[in-house]
């Protein structure tokens, strides 16, 4: 029985003479760097896949509140876990979005204000 050429046939359409991993080890590089210095980071795209945040601090809520009825209270802590982090997610996002309206409405009043002074020049 030879199973070594199973390998062979495992194998056969990945080629991993191609891989180019410059990109890869260039993104990680910066990143674990920006960490280094102490930098704010910032998601790229902070509020991707969190429009169901609510959605789901109910589900894992009702989860942990059915797992603890039936005596698991391992599992119950576990999804009061999963709730609690997209709570926070919700909380980041509303921040976010709070933080967006505020920048508008400042812009819009120096907007209003540079307006202002160009009407009484003339």
């Amino acid at each position: 029985m030879r199973n070594f050429k199973n390998n062979f046939r495992r194998n056969r359409y990945k080629n991993h003479s191609d891989r180019s991993n410059s990109n890869n080890n260039d993104n990680v590089a910066k990143l674990i760097n920006d960490f280094q210095n102490g930098s704010n980071f910032i998601r790229k795209n902070a509020g991707r896949n969190n429009h169901n945040a609510s959605k789901l601090v109910e589900k894992y809520s009702s989860l942990a509140r059915e797992a603890l009825s039936n005596g698991d209270k391992i599992l119950s802590e576990n999804y009061f876990q999963h709730a609690e982090h997209f709570i926070r997610v919700a909380g980041e996002k509303d921040d976010l979005i709070s933080k967006r309206q505020a920048s508008k409405e400042i812009i819009k009043d120096k907007e209003e204000i540079d307006q202002g002074k160009t009407d009484s020049d003339q």
